[in-house]
This record gives C-alpha cells, structure tokens and sequence, in this order.
C-alpha cells in the first residue's frame, strides 16, 4: 500500500513511518520543509492551505498525525495555536482526501482522550457522552473537521490517544529526569486516572486501523488497563529501582501549570479500548509495568 503520514516527524509518526516501511508499505511523509522532501513526499503548508493533491493522489490510505504540542503551559495565544493547527490541518486534509481522483480508502485521523473530559472514576468508552473543557472542545472540532470526507464515503477513523510511553518524548521523557533522582511521587491526590498505551501498540493501532474495514469513526487507542497517579507512580519507582515519596500537590500543579495542568495532570480519564478488543486487536504491553520497561530499553 502506499500510505501518506502527517506528522511523520513527531515521537508516533517517526516510529510509524519506520513499522510501514518494514512491514513493505510504501510512506509519503506530508512535510512543511521542502527541503527535506524525499522521492514520494509531498508538500503541504496548513497555514496557507496548500497541500499538493497531485502528489497525494493514489494514496490507499492517509494517516493525519500534525498538530501543535499540548505540553506547553496554555496561554490565550498557545491555545489559539493547538486548536487552529488541528482544525486546519484536518480541514485542509479531509478536503484534499475528497477532492482526490483516486481518493484514499481510510483516512485515519488523530484525536485524544481528552474528549471525554475530566470524569473521575466513571468507564468511558467510545459511545460515552463528551467531556467539558478546552481540550474536550478542541477533540470536538478536530474530529468534526473530518466529515467533508466522510460524506465522500471515505473511511474516516477517529483515534482517540491515551499518554503513550516512551523515553524518546512525550509525557514520560518527562517525567523521567526528577524520578530517576528520587525525586518522583503521585500528583495530586493520585487517585486520577491515567489512560496509556505503549509506543509499539500506538503504531500497531493505527496499522489495525488501516486493515480493518469494519472499523470507522471513534476508536480508543489506549492500553485495556488503565491505573491511577498513584498506581502508575509506584510503577515507574519499581521500574527505575528509585523511591516515589515526593508528592506534587494540586495547588502547585494548578499555580505552575494553570489550566494546562488542571486538565493533563489533574484530570482523570478511565478509558476503555472497545473497539480495538472488538475487532481482534492484541496489544503486546496490556500491563503498565510491562510497558514502562519497553519504554526505557527501547
């Protein structure tokens, strides 16, 4: 298949690109700097909404991964940018997706468990109701943004991405400098739930996403086994082979971070992978203390 990738760049789209081409797929990275373009690569700028449909055309499927950095403390002006880059660039692909002479048979799109909100204890699954909040609004217009394609009766793939481990970026790179200090401990009350899913499972997620033509709409791309602060907290320590006695209380997360940090450290999402169970997907770390231990071996 040929298969084009926004985002190819970023912690899940580098690791993506690189499972494509081993497994013989044929990757058409989506980039900004033309300089950088390979044979096969196509240029697009979200900002002027130009994306070159020539050479996007033909593509069996198009994985749409771009999207500025929410780990960033929100200001009036970083938001404005995390929310515009995702309805942009989404815009901006589902039309091309439409327009194409040869349009794709899946666009697989990201998204995040941050639609569901902060929702204390309760299981969420890909029916639940949305959440309230800035990032529940964000996944809202991000994943409404791709329904000029489906109307073009083109799959369209939601994946709604939990905290994926890795050492290389995202959340645990992180965390990892204070907790190999012994400088780690629970946030908050700890009792919050974290949904994660491992590096290698995100990317076998998406390829599944693309194989599976029953699948379509939202799908919760998190490990089967979500655990609290405090229980992901005592995991990493274990890992790491280092205490975990240094809470971060909530007052300081809310005057540190501020909203960032209400809604990302504070906020509890107990997410439940439905769809992927449901159509046979076997995740290779189900279990978060597995999963730590890939995630700082590989």
């Amino acid at each position: 298949m040929r298969i084009a990738v926004t985002g190819s760049t970023g912690l899940v789209g580098s690791a993506l690109v690189e499972a494509l081409v081993a497994a013989g797929h044929t990757v058409s990275r989506v980039m900004r700097d033309q300089r950088k373009l390979g044979a096969g690569d196509v240029f697009w700028n979200p900002d002027t909404a130009y994306v070159d449909t020539v050479q996007l055309d033909g593509s069996d499927a198009i994985v749409h991964l771009a999207g500025e950095t929410i780990s960033e403390r929100w200001t009036p002006a970083q938001k404005e940018m995390i929310h515009g880059s995702r309805l942009r660039g989404t815009q901006l692909i589902a039309e091309a997706a439409r327009a194409m002479f040869r349009p794709p048979q899946v666009l697989v799109s990201a998204s995040a468990t941050g639609w569901y909100g902060d929702r204390g204890d309760e299981v969420l699954r890909e029916d639940s109701k949305p959440g309230k909040g800035y990032l529940a609004d964000v996944c809202r217009d991000w994943e409404t943004a791709t329904e000029v394609a489906s109307r073009a009766g083109i799959r369209v793939v939601h994946v709604r991405t939990g905290i994926v481990l890795s050492a290389k970026g995202g959340a645990l790179k992180k965390m990892l400098p204070p907790f190999r200090m012994g400088l780690g401990g629970k946030i908050g009350s700890g009792r919050q739930y974290m949904s994660w899913i491992a590096l290698d499972d995100t990317v076998g997620a998406i390829l599944h996403a693309i194989n599976t033509a029953s699948l379509k709409g939202a799908v919760n791309v998190v490990a089967p086994a979500p655990v609290t602060n405090l229980q992901f907290t005592k995991a990493l320590g274990k890992v790491l082979g280092r205490p975990t006695i240094a809470p971060l209380p909530a007052f300081v997360v809310k005057m540190v971070f501020g909203e960032m940090g209400e809604e990302l450290l504070l906020g509890s999402q107990r997410v439940e992978p439905t769809q992927l169970l449901a159509t046979g997907f076997s995740f290779r770390y189900p279990e978060i203390e597995g999963a730590l231990r890939r995630a700082l071996v590989a």
